[in-house]
């Protein structure tokens, strides 16, 4: 079983910068970051998978440049540093993790992950 509690959500003025914070127990192999906003579908902003030799990391083209992921496994912490905000990024941000090693859709595909926060909101204005 996995839990997952987000922070690190508010508000910022546009080209400002925001750290989200994921704290993560159970099956972390594979995460992801999403957004939603009202009236549309969540979308993924960020994904990693933390293999047995490698780590990989997946980003959308939105948010290339701009988003990272990491994962502190001391801390069993997965973050999203996210720099040039803009209005467009205003969200509520879920963390997910699939909650397996293996997985049938992609790790940006957000029917990969089982589990998910409660979500903490980001505006930008």
């Amino acid at each position: 079983h996995v839990q997952l509690v987000e922070s690190g959500g508010g508000s910022v003025q546009a080209g400002g910068s925001l750290r989200l914070s994921c704290a993560a127990s159970g099956n972390t192999y594979s995460m992801g970051w999403f957004r939603q906003t009202p009236g549309k579908e969540r979308e993924a902003v960020a994904a990693i998978y933390r293999g047995m030799v490698t780590t990989d990391i997946y980003l959308p083209d939105s948010v290339k440049g701009r988003f990272t992921i990491s994962y502190d496994n001391a801390k069993n912490t997965l973050y999203l540093q996210m720099n040039s905000l803009t209005p467009e990024d205003t969200a509520m941000y879920y963390c997910a993790a699939s909650g397996t090693r293996s997985a049938v859709y992609p790790p940006l595909d957000r029917r990969r992950y089982s589990y998910w926060g409660q979500g903490t909101q980001v505006t930008v204005s």
